[in-house]
């Protein structure tokens, strides 16, 4: 049967939109001129619910909503589900790893003893492919930024919670900006008085255990530290580092009250971006909203709401820049799901036709802190327990419900349960969930479509023209290895045990190799590196120039 001339133009025309609408791949968009930068965002732990959620309690849309674009599948090497050091080093290097692993994949190889089959090398992630680009680049976030997320794109370790060892390398990873918690990471207990000792989240025994004093050396490196908001807005330089807490940054709804001196995430992504765009060659900027995973955690639906809102402040912060900009990539996504919220619960399963929104949100605007801050002002004879209850929106309780909370060692715990009771909200785990999540983007270059996490880093690396095996291979050469071919005799000198040195020995030459610093040291004579030293308990990685 013949086709009309009429119809067949019709079906090209069809084929060329449906071509349009395809999942773009890296190498699909042209490089563009001139300096690129990137802003790679991450809420963690966030499922779509907790999105809806927010915008409902928002009352109007999100930032978020208006660069949808995908979605990202988020397992890891050997787990349906993954944890955020997995995640993160995936999102980071376009490595699937296992759970704790930061920047780190083991060795499964052939050629290597049984020992050595499970042990860990370093990969290298996009910041620090971006340096080797000569783009000035920084972390941000409301964690530690020890954390497992912002550690996977600044460091490299087989344990994610070894903040002694990822606090260390971040300072002489050679970053222009780095904004959010974590001091405690980078002081040795003795600079712990009594008097702020109650201040610190996870206790003195969580200060450094080798004794150095980071602080110290990021003003040596030429670093405005900042400790509050005030004194970021005043900073100039084109170096800046911010330790706003201990631990981790208050929740946003917590922050006005409670925490006034401490900046917001939109705050922090502004100032990290101003600073981080004088730079003539272009930047990298991570940022992370931590504590959606937090309070999902601990099925708090105020502190989950919090968070959303506070990262899609920021997110409007990153996407007013690229707008003004226009060779900007914007990426936002979460890492995984967590908790299982659901809009609708086991309170709902005869009504669900016949629930306004109202019956959702209207108990959750009660609440005036998250779980952690309405808790944080309970007295220890509890009696003030009525106030606290108002501060999380459960006034008015029946008298059962009042005794349960006031009985029991839980009472945080008691009171999330009420609130989702009371707001027809269901979870299914206080842990991680393996579903797909959403993924956001805006600018040239932007990933599209349903993505593997580990395919973003090369969307990224595209955009910018880098060679991430390239640099890969230059910083992390098996030092043993190396040097053994130049005719060395090497070792490890863990007579410290906090400081394990590589050594390579041959005639009168002595070279060492500090961990976790970008050092190299000859005949005593320091020289900086362009990466920093990774240990991985058997071997260590160095850069070689």
């Amino acid at each position: 049967m013949g086709v009309s001339r009429g119809k067949f133009f019709l079906v090209i025309f069809s084929i060329s939109i449906l071509t349009a609408g395809c999942q773009a791949s890296p190498g699909a968009e042209a490089k563009q001129p001139g300096k690129r930068n990137v802003i790679f965002m991450v809420m963690d732990g966030t499922n779509s619910d907790v999105v809806t959620l927010a915008r409902w309690y928002k009352g109007g849309s999100l930032n978020l909503d208006k660069i949808l674009t995908g979605g990202v599948r988020t397992y890891s090497l050997e787990s349906s589900i993954t944890d955020s050091a997995a995640a993160g080093t995936a999102l980071a290097t376009g490595h699937k790893t296992v759970t704790d692993a930061i920047g780190m994949v083991p060795v499964d190889s052939e050629g290597r003893s049984e020992k050595q089959r499970r042990s860990f090398r370093p990969v290298v992630n996009v910041l620090e492919a971006a340096q080797a680009e000569g783009l000035a680049t920084g972390i941000v976030s409301t964690s530690p930024v020890q954390h497992a997320t912002p550690a996977a794109f600044s460091s490299h370790s087989i344990a994610r919670d070894d903040f002694d060892d990822i606090g260390e390398q971040q300072v002489y990873q050679g970053m222009d900006v780095v904004l959010g918690g974590g001091k405690l990471s980078l002081i040795p207990k003795s600079e712990l008085d009594d008097g702020n000792l109650e201040k610190v989240p996870f206790g003195a025994k969580d200060a450094r255990k080798d004794g150095e004093n980071l602080v110290s050396v990021i003003r040596d490196k030429g670093y405005s530290f900042v400790e509050t908001k005030r004194q970021m807005e005043r900073a100039s330089g084109s170096k800046l580092w911010g330790s706003f807490a201990y631990g981790d940054v208050a929740y946003e709804f917590d922050r006005a009250k409670l925490h006034p001196n401490q900046p917001s995430l939109a705050e922090m992504t502004g100032k990290a971006i101003d600073v981080l765009s004088k730079d003539r060659d272009g930047f990298f900027l991570f940022v992370e909203g931590s504590k959606v995973d937090w309070a999902a955690h601990k099925n708090d639906p105020i502190g989950m709401i919090s968070e959303v809102l506070s990262f899609d402040e920021a997110v409007g912060e990153a996407l007013d820049f690229a707008k003004k900009d226009g060779n900007t990539m914007v990426v936002a996504v979460t890492d995984h799901g967590n908790s299982g919220l659901t809009i609708g619960g086991r309170t709902t399963n005869k009504t669900y036709a016949h629930t306004p929104i109202e019956k959702i949100v209207g108990p959750l605007k009660k609440a005036e802190l998250t779980v952690e801050g309405a808790v944080s002002e309970l007295k220890e004879d509890r009696s003030n327990l009525k106030s606290v209850l108002a501060d999380y929106g459960l006034d008015g309780l029946s008298v059962d419900d009042f005794s349960m909370v006031a009985s029991s060692k839980d009472v945080g715990g008691e009171m999330v349960k009420l609130l989702a009771e009371h707001a027809n909200l269901g979870f299914t785990t206080h842990g991680h969930t393996g579903e797909d999540v959403f993924l956001y983007s805006y600018g040239p270059g932007k990933p599209t479509g349903l993505v593997n996490n580990i395919e973003i880093s090369k969307y990224i690396a595209d955009f910018i023209g880098m060679d991430m095996k390239g640099v890969g291979s230059k910083l992390f050469v098996n030092a043993a290895e190396y040097y053994k071919a130049e005719g060395f005799d090497v070792s490890v000198d863990d007579s410290d045990a906090e400081n394990p040195v590589f050594v390579a020995k041959k005639d009168s030459l002595v070279i060492q190799y500090p961990e976790n610093k970008n050092v190299r040291i000859e005949n005593g004579k320091a020289t900086e590196l362009s990466g920093v030293n990774v240990f991985n308990g058997e071997e260590f990685f160095i850069p070689v120039e």
